[in-house]
């Protein structure tokens, strides 16, 4: 554990917090869009959304290399994974329908329509949320995939850096995990509906869309710092006991 922290020191003086300032680039990118290509608040809130799915993503990957004891108990996962895509996703396609509806956006119907074939039980909403995805993906410009690829690349760089390099997967809690994306997807989508929703009244101004966008990012750094400094306690007691 010693020799784990003496190379992440060793790696944080060579490339600084590489985290926290992809995770800011990465935010300015709607500035860009807003600015250029003229996204409004739809955009900007779909864009947001679909940061959402790419946290789920990295979460079940947290919960699959979270180390338990004993090794036996990696078996509980094959239960908790299956159960975070399908809860997680349901939660996820009745908020992107939400804001196709409150939007009124292109066809939302379609993002609901499972067709004539459902799928079985609670995997439903899971062919819910490919619905809604698939639409989304129709509906949004070319130039606002690159900024969810930008955002998909910091939640990895963050992954990687933090959960494997600097050992997190070690003293994280798969149980703990299940419901770590749902606090900070509910604060921050409170905050940037209600901004965005303004900003739709007076017709998306850029100059309002930008604010929105800063505080969205200095939300998310405050997340990130947290979640992070708790994670670094957590292993600073393992180490005591």
């Amino acid at each position: 554990m010693e020799t784990r922290g003496t190379h992440l020191d060793a790696l944080k003086s060579k490339v600084g917090n590489l985290p926290l300032l992809a995770l800011v680039a990465a935010n300015v990118l709607p500035i860009y869009g807003v600015v250029a290509f003229g996204w409004d608040a739809f955009y900007i809130v779909l864009l947001y959304w679909a940061e959402n799915l790419i946290i789920g993503f990295y979460n079940v990957l947290k919960i699959a290399c979270a180390r338990v004891e004993p090794p036996a108990a990696n078996a509980g996962k094959l239960f908790l994974i299956p159960f975070f895509i399908i809860h997680y996703g349901g939660f996820a396609a009745v908020h992107g329908m939400f804001i196709f509806l409150l939007f009124s956006k292109g066809d939302a119907s379609r993002a609901m329509d499972v067709g004539s074939h459902p799928w079985p039980c609670f995997l439903v909403f899971v062919q819910l949320l490919l619905g809604v995805v698939r639409h989304c993906w129709d509906v949004i410009p070319a130039d606002m995939k690159y900024a969810i690829a930008a955002l998909f690349v910091s939640h990895g760089i963050s992954f990687v850096y933090n959960y494997i390099i600097g050992g997190e997967y070690v003293t994280a809690k798969p149980k703990d995990l299940m419901g770590q994306p749902y606090s900070r997807v509910i604060v921050m989508h409170i905050a940037v509906l209600g901004g965005a929703f303004i900003s739709a009244a007076f017709g998306s101004p850029a100059g309002v869309l930008v604010v929105l966008v800063g505080l969205k990012t200095v939300m998310d750094v405050k997340f990130h710092l947290r979640e992070h400094r708790i994670a670094a306690q957590r292993s600073v007691k393992s180490q005591k006991v």
